[in-house]
């Protein structure tokens, strides 16, 4: 199964009343699926995962497969803090129709996550779950960061296929790359430097601003992958600033927001996140608006 493309991270829609809007969610995958997107992932950092329970988890995966064509890679974030939890949400995800599920690292007990630990950890779930398996590390949001020379001893496991690597530390992508099979697929998490992970040998990107930038984002990694590197770099320096307030500086509710501007309708954060301020939304405009996909 190849891992090879750009991939959108989506956010999960809730109704007035807070609830998983799965009407919506189905409105916005059609507009995702006419897009030129490798695949989707739900449930992911930006999909508010860790802000929904297991049932509503359920809601949103059976929702997304009915719309995400056969065609295209549908990923499940599974990611829990107890290694049994992230079993059943793995399992459960497979029994949805999920091609694979994404990983997330545990990071509650931040001094007690160890190469070893993560090793266990994830080796009992690529056991257990029904489809492939990659690894999620999210420094910036768990606090812990899964290592190379974990990732390394992980990787042999036949079920393990891949990693997503949220961080923009091209070093240790570059050593991802390297220190694992030539078959497991290291896949950039950051819009901000997308390029570069191409370069160093990332095979695509499960990337925030794919979901509003699609075709700008596949034309980066198309680029890249057919040697027009001074193309490439250009476009990097173009999408730069929108993946910027995409991540680190609005994160979840900036995507959200930027969403509503292009026409989709994905509502507001969930509590206890809150919508962006007026100033942060002109910020938004005025970023995307110099990109031919974004209407006028």
């Amino acid at each position: 199964m190849s891992f090879a493309g750009v991939f959108a991270p989506i956010p999960t829609p809730f109704d007035e009343h807070d609830r998983v809007d799965t009407a919506r969610l189905k409105t916005a995958l059609q507009k995702w699926m006419a897009t030129s997107l490798d695949g989707v992932v739900v449930l992911g950092s930006n999909g508010e995962a860790a802000l929904l329970d297991d049932f509503e988890s359920d809601q949103a995966i059976v929702a997304a497969r009915d719309v995400v064509s056969s065609s295209r890679r549908f990923i499940v974030g599974t990611g829990r803090e107890s290694t049994q939890a992230a079993v059943r949400a793995s399992k459960r995800a497979a029994e949805h129709g999920a091609d694979a599920v994404l990983v997330r690292t545990p990071g509650f007990f931040k001094t007690q996550m160890t190469n070893d630990v993560f090793v266990r950890h994830y080796t009992a779930v690529a056991d257990a779950s029904p489809v492939p398996v990659l690894l999620y590390n999210f420094t910036a949001v768990t606090g812990v960061n899964l290592l190379p020379a974990a990732v390394a001893r992980v990787a042999t496991h036949p079920n393990v296929v891949g990693m997503k690597e949220s961080g923009g530390d091209i070093g240790q992508i570059a050593d991802l790359v390297t220190s694992t099979p030539a078959t497991f697929s290291v896949i950039a998490g950051s819009a901000a430097t997308f390029y570069p992970a191409l370069c160093v040998g990332a095979v695509g990107g499960i990337l925030a601003l794919a979901c509003v930038l699609p075709d700008a984002c596949m034309k980066l990694f198309t680029l890249t992958k057919a040697g027009r590197h001074e193309e490439a770099r250009a476009l990097q320096r173009r999408l730069t600033p929108a993946a910027k307030l995409l991540g680190q500086q609005y994160g979840v509710p900036g995507l959200k927001a930027a969403l509503g501007l292009i026409g989709y309708d994905v509502g507001v954060p969930r509590p206890p996140l809150a919508p962006v301020s007026d100033a942060a939304l002109a910020a938004l405009r005025d970023a995307l608006g110099q990109f031919e996909e974004i209407p006028a």
